[in-house]
C-alpha cells in the first residue's frame, strides 16, 4: 500500500499525542519506544519527500498538523523536565562517589 506525505504526518501526529499520554503516566519507557517510531516515520518521510510534494490544501493540512505535533513536544518537555532534574540530579550524586 502506498502511503501519502500526509499519511506519514498524521503518523507522527498520532505517535506525539500517544507520547504526550505517556508523558502524563509517567510512563517514560513508552515515550523513547515512541521516539525510535517517530524516528523510523521521520526518516520515511525524508525519504518520500524527495519524490513526492504536497498540494496547496494539504500544505494547509501539514502545517495544522505540525503545529499540533510542536504543542505536544512542548507539553511533553514541560512534564518531563521533573523527571530529568531528578536523573541529573542521580547521575550529579554518582559522579561524587
Amino acid at each position: 500500500m502506498e502511503h501519502s506525505l500526509l499519511d506519514y504526518y498524521k503518523a507522527i501526529e498520532n505517535a506525539s499525542q500517544k507520547m504526550l499520554e505517556a508523558a502524563q503516566t509517567e510512563n517514560w519507557d513508552q515515550i523513547v519506544h515512541l521516539e525510535g517510531t517517530c524516528a523510523v516515520l521521520i526518516a520515511q518521510l525524508r525519504h518520500k519527500s524527495r519524490s513526492v510534494s504536497l498540494a496547496p490544501e494539504e500544505r494547509k493540512e501539514k502545517t495544522r498538523i505540525m503545529h499540533r505535533i510542536l504543542r505536544a513536544d512542548a507539553e511533553i518537555r514541560v512534564l518531563a523536565e521533573p523527571w530529568l532534574s531528578d536523573l541529573e540530579q542521580l547521575m550529579d550524586v554518582k559522579q561524587v562517589h
